[in-house]
């Protein structure tokens, strides 16, 4: 996230705790004349804790910028947040070693068996709307609109293609170059749903599960091309043109999912496990979440859930906790 948009963040909230705390003025007001002639105020509740969460790049944004806003509030509580890919986050949420699990995707069989070998129970909450987004360099003025078929053509696991002109011929002879995530990453799995099916993604590719490694090696290469997140293509518009994708209805761009017609558009989640549901500092963090998603979501680059997804995920957390 840049540093314009953290301060933004934190004027905001900062703004939102004010107006939540005008209702109750005049009782504070009463209650610190009340208590004027007494020998001490009583003390004042702090949160201490520590909360371990890791999981999807793609959605390590937005739990990032959700836990530093936190502990702003909440100094002495610890959050620790790391990016091991959708996959790798289920390796450890589900043998207890998280309490929170980032996840581009919704739980796989093997994961939900995983999870009941080690008698971890879990809530999945939706968080946001991801556009998945498949980048080139800057320099790259050709390959403004891919056809579903020509990603196809490029990602799927036999393919030969190995130069811009075998994708469309009035391309350039330019050697493709390969950037995507680890096959740990939940966009992984989501890209070759949606691509390249049954056949499974190509692994002749420079794969990497930190995204701000694929930035790099698509914007330094002329015959670049990668795909990660919305977010991650945001913040770095400078150097990467978007492509659009067409999947019959011409060509979209990834901020056409703001209006719900991008294909590659797709949930982003964070799982919770049962055993920390009577742990207030996971409570209290979990219920800022809520709070604070609407300004943070789109402020790191994502697409806000509409109004009926996030009472249902808010009545799902609700419930957990009842």
């Amino acid at each position: 996230m840049t540093k314009f948009k953290l301060t933004s963040l934190i004027l905001i909230l900062s703004l939102l705790l004010v107006a939540c705390g005008d209702s109750n003025e005049t009782s504070s007001e009463a209650a610190t004349v009340e208590s004027t002639n007494e020998v001490s105020e009583p003390a004042v509740e702090t949160l201490t804790g520590e909360i371990l969460i890791d999981g999807s790049s793609t959605v390590f944004p937005i739990t990032q910028a959700v836990a530093e806003e936190f502990t702003i509030l909440n100094p002495d509580v610890k959050i620790s947040v790391g990016v091991s890919g959708t996959g790798g986050g289920f390796k450890k949420f589900c043998p207890g070693e998280t309490a929170i699990s980032n996840a581009s995707r919704a739980i796989k069989d093997k994961e939900v068996a995983l999870c009941e070998e080690n008698n971890t129970k879990y809530l999945e909450v939706q968080v946001g709307i991801d556009a998945l987004s498949v980048v080139i360099p800057s320099s790259n003025d050709w390959a403004t609109c891919l056809t579903v078929d020509e990603l196809n053509s490029i990602w799927v696991a036999d393919s030969s293609v190995s130069s811009w002109s075998e994708v469309r011929s009035t391309f350039p002879d330019v050697a493709i170059d390969l950037y995507g995530p680890g096959t740990d990453s939940g966009t992984f799995d989501f890209f070759n749903e949606e691509i390249t099916g049954e056949a499974g993604s190509r692994s002749d590719y420079t794969a990497s599960e930190d995204d701000n490694v694929l930035v790099n090696g698509v914007s330094g290469s002329e015959g670049g091309l990668g795909y990660f997140g919305l977010a991650y293509y945001e913040e770095n518009k400078d150097k990467l043109n978007a492509v659009q994708v067409d999947a019959g209805n011409g060509c979209q761009p990834p901020e056409a999912a703001f209006e719900g017609n991008y294909y590659l558009a797709r949930p982003l989640y964070i799982y919770i496990s049962e055993s920390v549901k009577e742990d207030q500092v996971v409570k209290a963090f979990v219920d800022f979440y809520f709070e604070a998603m609407d300004i943070i979501v789109p402020a790191v680059g994502y697409v806000p859930m509409l109004e009926d997804q996030k009472a249902n995920a808010l009545s799902a957390w609700q419930n957990f906790n009842s």
